[in-house]
């Protein structure tokens, strides 16, 4: 039943962009803070709130634009107003005076970050964590983190929930907590402290679920594989525990995360492209390929992939990025990615069709550990639904470019033949390197007519008739949350270990 309502959930959340969704929950808890100030349950007046509010959200929005005139960037509105907000959330809400020329440094210092403190394009530090850390040393100015309050807790961390769903950082965020948890736990018990007081005092009234639900997460700023997010979660978390300090210096929230901000970009991706459309053309029904040449030259690894903005009028509630596998090969000239397409699509979809060479796209954060492992000797078997076959484009591609006969077995479930993609590369698989390629055809009225092409869904059945062997193989699955989530479930349920299914999923569609 859990795993039910847990997909109903998911389907919900997916058809909204990161960048939405983070939206919504800041305005959310904006409007909560409003509530209980004028209820008088907090300490600062409903009206200083919302007129702070607006001040850095306007200030922000307008100062981006002027920014990204000078440096000749896409603008993205989302991003400026989302750091409004953040700011709104953790200085003091104080619209009048010196309040007010804080309010519009913090604002500024926060945009500029974005241009200015930046190495080949790629911004280093969270904006609202550096402006706030420049502030505390030059002005004297300083974040309170007045959402870290009891009263605010409960939907602080109910929204955080759903946000860390969202981009799967549920990991990363729980080992941050846990870091600090038992940080501080420790230095108290060493210096003989108060360990209740401590700890009640970290969790009611403090940054920690704030910075751990929104700024740690923040995908600019943090590292793009598993390993180096675990790392990265640890650092901050450690300095994050009140009790650490150097001598009489006590770093701050925000110095916590710019530290960690450093780590992040030293072992992540510096990449930054402002690709040109090369071709865009029809893969299969509701599927198209878009192909772009690079501005620099790009390394990656099979099967990772990278959040392309596309700045459009009137975006709808997914927003003008999304995230995208890079369905080429790394020893083609191009980057190429497929897309699904509706009939009624998203705003950004629509963008895309209509795309030209004329057109300002940005390609960056470079990312993902859904990638082959480097044993050559190890069997692999790949099970895709939709659309979630680009990644396996990429790496049987690339397999077949560098001769590399690894034992490779793909299982690729669509509703009938004319949505499968990519059927040309996949047959120079089998004849090249010896690849075992199966279609599944799941449509009520889809008449196999293919050679190895079958009637039916994926299911344990079908793997263990077509792939006899698929226990000893590091099985990946790509697809939508739903497929990917039960196959995982009923590989456990077989003895299948956690190590040796790796899983993707490609959430909003539309």
């Amino acid at each position: 039943m859990w795993l039910k309502l847990l997909e109903s959930f998911d389907d919900v959340i997916d058809n909204i962009s990161m960048y939405r969704l983070m939206l919504y929950y800041l305005i959310g808890l904006l409007g909560v803070a409003v509530i209980l100030s004028a209820i008088g349950v907090m300490h600062f007046s409903a009206v200083s709130i919302a007129i702070s509010v607006g001040i850095l959200v306007f200030a922000s929005y307008l100062i981006n634009k002027i920014f990204a005139a000078i440096f000749n960037a896409p603008v993205n509105p989302e991003s400026s107003i989302l750091t409004g907000l953040i700011l709104g959330l953790i200085v003091p809400p104080s619209p009048t005076g010196t309040g007010l020329l804080f309010l519009l440094a913090v604002a500024g210092l926060a945009i500029a970050s974005k241009y200015i403190l930046t190495i080949k394009k790629k911004h280093i530090f969270n904006p609202a964590a550096i402006a706030v850390v420049l502030t505390a040393f030059g002005p004297r100015q300083f974040a309170s983190w007045w959402v870290g309050t009891a009263v605010m807790l409960p939907f602080v961390i109910v929204g955080g929930i759903v946000i860390a769903r969202k981009v799967r950082s549920e990991q990363m965020i729980g080992i941050f907590l846990l870091a600090t948890t038992l940080t501080t736990a420790i230095l108290t018990l060493a210096t003989g402290g108060n360990l209740g007081i401590e700890l009640k005092n970290m969790i009611l009234y403090s940054s920690v679920f704030f910075l751990g639900f929104v700024m740690l997460t923040e995908p600019y700023t943090s590292p793009t594989t598993q390993k180096f997010k675990i790392w990265y979660a640890v650092i901050v978390g450690v300095i994050m525990a009140p009790q650490v300090h150097i001598g009489n210096f006590y770093p701050s929230p925000e110095q916590a995360l710019i530290v960690g901000n450093l780590f992040a970009y030293i072992v992540g991706s510096k990449v930054k492209l402002f690709p040109t459309l090369f071709r865009k053309y029809k893969l299969a029904d509701s599927i198209a390929e878009f192909s772009f040449i690079p501005d620099q030259p790009l390394s990656y690894l099979p099967g990772q992939y990278m959040e392309f903005t596309l700045p459009h009028d009137n975006p709808d509630a997914r927003g003008v990025r999304r995230y995208l596998t890079l369905s080429s090969s790394p020893t083609e000239e191009q980057i190429k990615i497929g897309v699904k397409f509706y009939d009624e699509g998203s705003s950004f979809k629509a963008a895309l069709l209509d795309i030209d060479q004329n057109s300002s796209i940005v390609a960056s954060e470079l990312s993902g550990d859904f990638v082959m492992p480097e044993d050559p000797e190890q069997k692999l078997l790949f099970i895709a639904g939709g659309i979630g076959i680009t990644p396996f484009r990429s790496m049987i591609k690339y397999l077949v470019d560098t001769n590399q006969a690894r034992d490779v077995s793909l299982l690729y479930s669509v509703k009938n033949e004319a949505e499968i993609a990519y059927r040309k590369d996949f047959d120079e698989a089998k004849r090249k390197i010896g690849s075992q390629i199966y279609y599944m055809l799941s449509g009520r009225s889809a008449k196999p007519t293919m050679a190895d092409t079958f009637k039916g869904k994926i299911s344990l059945e079908v793997i263990e008739k077509l792939i006899p062997d698929f226990e000893e193989r590091i099985i990946y699955i790509s697809g939508t949350h739903r497929m990917v989530e039960e196959l995982q479930h009923e590989l456990h349920q077989m003895g299948i270990v956690h190590a040796n299914i790796k899983t993707d999923f490609f959430p909003g569609y539309a």
